[in-house]
């Protein structure tokens, strides 16, 4: 389908108001939405938060009468359902604007493809496919829930340039500069969930909060913990909710710890560990997009191993600490290359002083 330019400048806009909601949509979809007559934009809006008006309705609520005849540019397909708003295919039909530029079609079994069927049936013409990567990629996380009924998992991780994250005797503060560990909180604010080890507990007692970037909710703890050996006074349990998975109950410490804001899960699997997989989907159940990660060597590996990674963000100082140090990813050893688990180069930048790689994880082999 052909598009114009003034189609592709009123969408690319419409994707920076979805952007807006980077940090406060979950479980929601980014959307943004703009109205226009021609070159004249009479109406934005994009989706802040759940259960308040959708990108559609705040654009129209801006247009008024002037959404009459107009076209609206929305990066996802316009909902057809009641949940805790109102279809938005209902509020552009009564608004009477004459077209709907879609970006890409909503994978949420409960629209896919109806919003774009009640447009039609209402004689609006609906074209999608405008900028579609785009707007998938601003919404990965809920892509993933929707069609694969898991998060997006992004597995964070600073090392030197000889791919160590701590000395041997355990210290790894700072590997990376001011700059990079910013830039790494302003991830955490976009995640829905932050996961971590108990190793990593142990030997950091981390907060796993969002400090050092805007964030007006604190993404979901999580702490995947075998044994259930956390210590009742970690700083994770700060009063903001916590998820503890473990593979051995212990009822009395779990009621202890619920005063605390913390949830506690059990997910054995047939080894006595953590079943990986299937935490994945018991947070997509929760309405977690993105699972931010950050973890030890350990855990790292168990999520690559049991095919649980999707994306590796990784920022790399420029120093060398020799083979003794701890490594990235506990794997086992390759005889062929052949064996190895792939990534395609999503982003490479310098933040600061060191390096920031985004990957894909590709199929081995």
């Amino acid at each position: 389908m052909a598009f114009s330019a003034l189609d592709h400048q009123h969408m690319a806009r419409a994707l920076q108001l979805a952007e807006l909601g980077l940090t406060t949509t979950s479980p929601n979809p980014r959307v943004g939405c703009v109205i226009a007559h021609g070159d004249t934009v009479v109406g934005e809006g994009w989706h802040r938060r759940a259960g308040e008006a959708h990108a559609e309705v705040h654009a129209l609520r801006a247009a008024g009468s002037r959404a009459e005849g107009a076209t609206a540019y929305v990066t996802l397909e316009p909902c057809a359902h009641h949940g805790r708003t109102p279809p938005c295919a209902d509020a552009l039909i009564a608004a009477r604007v004459a077209r709907v530029v879609i970006a890409m079609g909503d994978p949420n079994p409960l629209v896919a493809g109806q919003g774009i069927a009640r447009l039609n049936h209402a004689g609006i013409a609906a074209e999608y496919g405008l900028l579609g990567a785009q707007a998938q990629e601003l919404n990965l996380g809920f892509v993933s829930r929707m069609t694969r009924n898991r998060p997006w998992v992004r597995l964070k991780a600073a090392s030197t340039l000889d791919g160590k994250t701590a000395l041997n005797n355990g210290v790894s503060q700072w590997i990376t500069g001011s700059a990079a560990r910013a830039d790494g909180h302003r991830w955490r604010a976009r995640a829905c969930a932050i996961l971590t080890g108990i190793g990593t507990v142990k030997a950091d007692d981390p907060q796993l909060t969002v400090r050092d970037a805007p964030c007006e909710r604190q993404p979901l703890r999580v702490l995947v913990d075998a044994r259930f050996e956390v210590r009742p006074d970690a700083r994770l349990f700060n009063g903001d909710p916590v998820l503890i998975v473990t593979a051995c109950p212990d009822p009395d410490k779990a009621a202890m710890l619920a005063a605390r804001n913390a949830h506690t899960v059990n997910l054995p699997n047939p080894q006595g560990k953590v079943d990986l997989p299937a935490l994945l989907e018991h947070l997509a159940q929760r309405g977690i997009n993105e699972l931010h990660v950050e973890a030890g060597f350990k855990l790292n590996g168990s999520l690559l191993r049991e095919g649980c990674a999707d994306e590796l963000l990784l920022y790399t100082a420029p120093m060398l600490v020799g083979d003794a140090a701890q490594g990235l990813f506990n794997l086992a050893e390759l005889t062929d290359l052949q064996q190895a688990r792939p990534l395609v180069w999503h982003d490479v930048r310098q933040v600061g002083k060191d390096m920031r790689f985004v990957g894909r994880f590709q199929p081995a082999g």
